[in-house]
């Protein structure tokens, strides 16, 4: 049972938690599922006995026919001292889930997603130790801003408005379920961005209710933009008529390699700083070989140098990673937010004066 009676009391909690402590999100989740060695029968259950496409890999589909497993996972986590927990999620969308043929399913799992999550977080939040629930939204598999075709630069295989009502869906089945803000995750182009965050907030004029926003962009590899193009302190820019209760990086990169372009954005940005960088890059096999002891070293530089307020991991991260990593930066104090006035200084331009 939930130790707030509220969404809104348990943000107010984490707040106020959040002046003191770095506040930790958990890892990756594709790769422990990766290792529960689940294969088609599994991912089908009893509810997709007949369906007829393969759905081995579809990690999302199992918040339905593994929801048991999957809420192992997020109480892993939670045993690994996290303060927020994202929900299983990531290709929850009707436009990732055509891959599969499972569409028409999009706001079902992740209302069960977001159950499980909020069932996994209440064994374990006291009024001491508030639990956020985060629906992760992913990215989509298709691109707004890039064409798909190399000899056709003004293809689009979808739709502006098309990604609006995949996540608007999406949105809506993580509210019901639970969640206590949104995390729109793993940005490669803005403009997917754009297009979540303003489904997010026609739901929230609809509702009369708004949670607060997490936005997390992907800088893809060491020339330090996105995959459409922009530095972090454009993308910052570009997002933060948000208003974010958070603004972060997280995947493609280790914490080594992203230190640079976290600095630039804890440079700029007036409002919490999130990362949860892969686990090192990724090694000839497709994995990841950043022991817990390495991330923890680097994560708690940043944080000895004033960088974050919330951190985690992305690809190749597990539960042990996430323990020391809460280990490494406990008991030091979380970035200072800048005022408008410091951030213009910090990026080079002068605060506008009245005269």
């Amino acid at each position: 049972m939930s130790a707030f009676k509220s969404r809104a009391e348990r943000f107010a909690a984490i707040e106020e938690l959040a002046k003191t402590k770095i506040l930790i999100l958990d890892g990756a989740m594709g790769s422990l599922i990766q290792g529960l060695g689940f294969k088609e029968a599994d991912f089908r259950g009893a509810h997709f006995v007949n369906h007829n496409m393969p759905l081995q890999g579809n990690n999302d589909i199992l918040s339905i026919t593994q929801s048991a497993a999957i809420q192992q996972l997020h109480e892993d986590y939670f045993e690994a001292g996290i303060d927020i927990v994202e929900t299983n999620t990531f290709n929850a969308q009707r436009i990732s889930q055509a891959d599969y043929g499972m569409e028409k399913y999009s706001y079902e799992m992740n209302k069960a997603s977001a159950e499980i999550a909020r069932a996994a977080a209440d064994k374990y939040e006291t009024k001491s130790a508030p639990k956020l629930v985060a629906g992760a939204l992913g990215p989509t598999n298709k691109t707004l801003s890039m064409s798909p075709k190399v000899a056709d630069p003004a293809y689009r295989d979808v739709s502006y408005d098309e990604i609006v009502d995949a996540y608007r869906e999406q949105v809506l089945g993580l509210i019901d379920g639970g969640a206590d803000v949104l995390l729109v995750e793993t940005i490669f182009d803005t403009l997917n961005a754009k297009a979540a965050i303003f489904a997010i907030q026609t739901i929230f004029d609809e509702r009369g209710e708004a949670l607060p926003i997490m936005i997390s962009g992907t800088i893809t590899d060491m020339s330090g933009r996105t995959l459409s193009g922009q530095t972090v302190e454009a993308f910052y820019n570009s997002v933060r008529h948000a208003k974010p209760w958070s603004i972060g990086l997280n995947c493609a990169l280790g914490p080594k390699q992203m230190r640079q372009f976290l600095a630039d954005l804890a440079r700029v940005a007036q409002t919490k700083i999130s990362c949860h960088p892969n686990a090192g890059l990724p090694n000839a096999f497709g994995g990841y070989d950043e022991t817990p002891h390495d991330m923890c070293e680097v994560i708690s530089d940043w944080a000895t140098h004033n960088m974050v307020n919330i951190v985690g991991g992305c690809c190749g991260t597990t539960p042990a990673h996430i323990k020391y990593i809460a280990e490494g930066v406990a008991g030091i104090a979380p970035r200072i937010i800048p005022t408008r006035d410091t951030a213009l200084r910090l990026a080079g331009l002068e605060p506008f004066v009245h005269a």
